[in-house]
């Protein structure tokens, strides 16, 4: 490690960050600040300057200097840094990189908000929980939200939301360029992996042709030989080339889509035949007496062993409606007239609103008097947009001990009741079990809500046991929501086959905090195909006749 002006700088620089985070004397953390500023300035290397000599440098006080003495001494190492490193999360130190949010605003993101993540705080910018805090208006929130999502594109690993176009750009770009030749993506962008860390594409161009396009084109090359071409472009994702000859094309392109899992498993059936030509990927299939298997469920060898392949999996056109969305009620930026107005144009049948419950103080949780307000506004709604219904509904807190937000008497006035983990969400998996089981068994819970809490890329959610969640919730008749927003995709669609077996209903819902958030059903919808789901058993795909004779039956059994 070198130990020169720089670096001294920038650990005084972090420290006095550090200590206005944690509320500290300012005039100490200032200290601090000052020095960072003019060590950066110094000509002199100061590492390099005996005890008594440092001392005399001006700038340099007794508790500035006595730290650079213990840097010099110990590799670099400053040890009131490193109690405060200790005690900071991980996330709340890495939002100083972000552009507009210096350490007093990032202190009342972590106190007052709660959230300790730059994912989170992304999230919370799409919910506009900002602006409900001193310090952020509209303008802010949005800076905020540009530089974290300009922040978020250099750091490797992206959503498959957030790199979908760049993706369709560049095959765009490639197929006019190299017409006629064949061209498909494959690996994980097109399992629909929720994460992507690399784009990869088969094609019968050569690696000589498109190597020379794309380095004109401002792409570095990382690998490249006969077969394989790896590249990476300004925007920091690897792009994979796959060469195959015309007669192989299909045959690499099945091979390099499935998983490593999924494709020894097929190699051991019989009717693999290494050296045939296949004209499509379904002819492979044909050959090996399988149905096809969409590319979305090429994950594991277990789809081989179980058969179960649906014929025709959910597709978004099959989304009859959006359950579960925000209007400016609580979080949402729009109406709920918007909402509505929104859905109509888009051909949805229905509508359910669901805002935030009374403990959902920063999202302007519904107090039991502004539950009535609102339910008296959209029963004048369905009256103004007849045939479409908007369905009264709330997206209730599940607290700590596993109760509900309201009494039951103001939880029955609703139509459906969504069940969700919104605070303390650092819990042990028997906590947690504990307060969602509890939730379940809630005769008035009629979803269950993003299941885990987990932002991708952000927070790993709770611990649950998900087989004891899911038989819970097929023997209590609840449903399991699929979170669509593409930061969430909760439930995890590895557990969708479970839940299917044990007959429980799921729900593509947006979360929709906009009328924009409607557009997530898609993602939704894609995450559904990874786990074999067909629309007959996604209740946001029921017509309206259907949806208010599944809610009336459930009300019937439970004695609501």
């Amino acid at each position: 490690m070198t130990i020169d002006n720089s670096y001294i700088a920038d650990q005084f620089d972090l420290l006095a960050k550090l200590m206005d985070i944690h509320g500290e004397n300012s005039f100490k953390s200032k200290t601090y600040s000052v020095a960072a500023f003019n060590i950066e300035k110094m000509t002199d290397n100061l590492a390099n300057l005996p005890a008594t000599q440092l001392f005399g440098v001006k700038g340099i006080g007794d508790s500035v200097g006595k730290k650079i003495i213990e840097m010099v001494q110990n590799d670099g190492r400053l040890s009131v840094l490193e109690e405060y490193i200790t005690k900071t999360p991980p996330g709340i130190i890495e939002m100083l990189q972000i552009k507009g949010i210096g350490p007093k605003k990032i202190a009342t993101i972590w106190k007052e908000m709660g959230v300790e993540t730059i994912g989170e705080l992304l999230y919370a910018c799409n919910e506009n929980r900002l602006m409900l805090y001193k310090g952020f208006g509209e303008k802010t929130q949005k800076n905020v939200q540009d530089s974290i999502e300009f922040y978020m594109r250099s750091q490797g690993s992206h959503l498959y939301a957030d790199i979908e176009s760049y993706a369709q750009t560049i095959e765009k770009t490639l197929a006019a360029q190299f017409s006629p030749a064949l061209l498909s993506p494959t690996g994980e962008y097109r399992r629909q992996q929720e994460i992507i860390d690399q784009l990869a594409w088969v094609t019968t161009a050569t690696i000589p042709e498109l190597q020379a396009f794309l380095e004109a084109n401002n792409f570095s090359t990382v690998e490249s030989s006969d077969a394989i071409l790896t590249v990476r472009g300004p925007e920091n994702v690897p792009l994979k080339f796959y060469h195959a000859p015309e007669n192989l094309f299909y045959k690499v392109l099945f091979t390099t889509t499935s998983t490593d899992d999924f494709a020894q498993a097929w190699q051991a059936l019989p009717g693999w035949d290494t050296n045939a030509t296949y004209l499509s990927e379904e002819a492979i299939f044909t050959q090996t007496n399988i149905p096809y298997i969409v590319p979305a469920m090429r994950e594991s060898a277990g789809i081989l062993t179980s058969r179960r392949i649906p014929a025709t999996l959910i597709q978004p056109g099959d989304i009859k409606a959006i359950i579960h969305s925000h209007s400016d009620w609580s979080d949402g930026a729009n109406t709920i007239e918007e909402m509505a107005q929104a859905a109509i144009a888009k051909g949805f049948e229905y509508l359910v609103i669901s805002d935030h419950s009374k403990s959902a103080f920063y999202a302007k949780g519904l107090s039991e008097e502004r539950i009535k307000e609102q339910h008296y506004y959209i029963e004048e709604l369905n009256k103004k947009y007849a045939p479409f219904k908007i369905f009264k509904s709330i997206e209730c807190d599940i607290l700590n001990d596993g109760s509900l937000d309201y009494s039951n008497n103001v939880l029955g006035t609703f139509d459906l009741v969504i069940a969700s983990v919104h605070s303390n969400l650092k819990m042990t998996e028997e906590k947690a079990m504990g307060r969602v089981m509890a939730a379940i068994q809630n005769p008035y819970t009629t979803i269950l809500g993003h299941m885990t809490g987990r932002l991708l890329l952000s927070r790993p959610g709770y611990p649950l046991d998900h087989k004891l969640i899911i038989d819970t919730c097929a023997a209590n008749n609840v449903v399991v929501e699929l979170n669509a927003h593409p930061r969430r995709l909760d439930i995890d669609w590895r557990w969708i086959d479970y839940a299917l077996e044990k007959n429980v209903l799921l729900s593509i819902d947006p979360d929709a905090h906009s009328v924009a958030g409607y557009d997530d059903c898609r993602y939704g919808v894609l995450a559904a195909q990874k786990g074999g789901l067909t629309a007959d058993r996604n209740l946001s795909s029921f017509t309206l006749p259907a949806f208010e004779a599944f809610l009336a039956a459930r009300k019937a059994a439970k004695g609501i």
